[in-house]
């Protein structure tokens, strides 16, 4: 008999993706899973963003187009999880009654019900991989401990809940069993773990023993809240060779009041000293941060200050978001007092600064060579990354060839730099 096919379609951040990717493990002895939202099948499984308004749009979006498709016989049965469903279920289910189902993030048992199937224990710490092969997301916690002013995520997601060390580990040897070589620990409180179950910050000793994990070779780190940071996940990140010199470490702005409304636990003098520091003792660290723009009350004055702390640290990467409104959070009651127009033109010159930036920092990088893996050919080139770049949002480097194995490593000379774009030849 022909398994019906399931269509798991993930919107939003890469934890939305291990969610997903966990949900699939346990139907594809059922059910034929796919992942493409323009394939045809019979049931489709939304797993929904409900973080920023653009996120929220881009969901409900998705949705009512499953909805028609349903209406004109391609589509059996629609499910919708994940943070949107999680955070307006009540809402969504009275205005969009063609959805066969709502779930919320921490529902997978009664999901796996609906389609008439037991959550299957054994199965833990196993996933569907959807990336490349090579590389994977792991998720070390659940939830947020934080109180930021302008994010909803600790409503919808609930408190920081840290996995075990072990099950970590666990996952991380399933995911090299499958041939991944790159693994990106991700959490919305990365320094956080292990607080919640042993009492202290545990992410270096996690790190070291995920490195250790035998057909690992690159371990990276995304999501590192800066308050609190642990002075020893440095040494790690210096000391041993399989963490990348990279971080993800979102500080959302530099001005102390503006900080203080948004609930950061660092003003800006703390958070300039933080990364001095990282810098001091990881000189080739690539830092990757993201900022607001257009907060309440954010003044001209305090927009510049912004502008001068970009122009100084150089930060290799960089993301830039307007702020928009999110109910139930204390920024909520402030007066969203930037007009649209002004946040867009402060985002607009932010990524002009960051542009300029990362076209000096790449020319910098002409003549040298790094160690690039190989994620796909497109094209007339074969695309790869350095360690200090993640999949999908980071810089690449295109590199014309006869002939690379995806997933390889590869030594590679750089011959001519964008500003978001190195071009090399393998030499090695």
């Amino acid at each position: 008999m022909k398994k019906p096919v399931v269509n798991v379609v993930t919107l939003g951040c890469s934890k939305n993706l291990v969610d997903s990717e966990v949900l699939m493990r346990q139907l594809e002895e059922n059910y034929l899973i796919i992942n493409d939202s323009n394939e045809a099948s019979d049931i489709m499984v939304i797993n929904t963003c409900g973080f920023i308004g653009d996120a929220k749009e881009e969901s409900i979006d998705m949705i009512l187009s499953a909805v028609e498709a349903k209406k004109n016989g391609l589509l059996k049965k629609i499910i919708v999880t994940g943070c949107l469903s999680q955070r307006y279920a009540a809402e969504l289910k009275d205005e969009i009654i063609e959805v066969d189902g709502f779930y919320g993030v921490n529902d997978l048992p009664e999901i796996l019900q609906s389609f008439a199937v037991d959550y299957k224990h054994e199965l833990l710490g196993e996933r569907h991989v959807t990336t490349p092969s090579h590389y994977a997301y792991l998720k070390i916690s659940e939830g947020c401990d934080r109180s930021c002013s302008f994010c909803a995520i600790p409503l919808i997601r609930g408190k920081h809940v840290s996995k075990p060390i072990e099950e970590v580990v666990n996952e991380a040897e399933f995911l090299a069993s499958k041939g991944v070589k790159e693994v990106l620990l991700i959490a919305q409180d990365l320094t956080y773990y292990g607080l919640d179950i042993y009492g202290e910050r545990k992410v270096a000793e996690l790190v070291e023993k995920v490195a250790a994990v035998q057909g690992i070779e690159w371990v990276r780190l995304h999501y590192a809240y800066p308050a609190g940071f642990p002075e020893d996940l440095i040494q790690v990140m210096k000391n041993n060779p399989k963490v990348c010199n990279y971080l993800d470490i979102p500080l959302q702005h530099i001005s102390s009041r503006i900080l203080k409304s948004m609930k950061r636990g660092l003003d800006g003098e703390k958070t300039r000293e933080l990364v001095l520091k990282m810098r001091a003792k990881l000189p080739d660290i690539a830092l990757r941060s993201t900022f607001i723009v257009g907060y309440p009350g954010e003044t001209d004055e305090e927009f510049q200050q912004l502008l001068d702390f970009v122009e100084e640290i150089k930060f290799d990467r960089l993301g830039v978001f307007h702020y928009s409104p999110e109910e139930d959070t204390s920024a909520y009651e402030l007066n969203d007092d930037v007009p649209q127009d002004v946040k867009q033109e402060r985002e607009d010159r932010l990524m002009e600064l960051q542009q300029r930036i990362s076209f000096d920092l790449n020319q910098k990088k002409v003549g040298k060579s790094f160690r690039v893996l190989i994620d796909r050919h497109e094209g007339d080139y074969f695309v790869g990354r350095t360690e200090f770049d993640s999949p999908e949002v980071d810089n690449e480097v295109l590199i014309e060839a006869e002939d690379l194995n995806i997933g390889a490593f590869y030594q590679v000379q750089i011959i001519y730099s964008e500003a978001y774009d190195l071009y090399g030849k393998v030499i090695g």
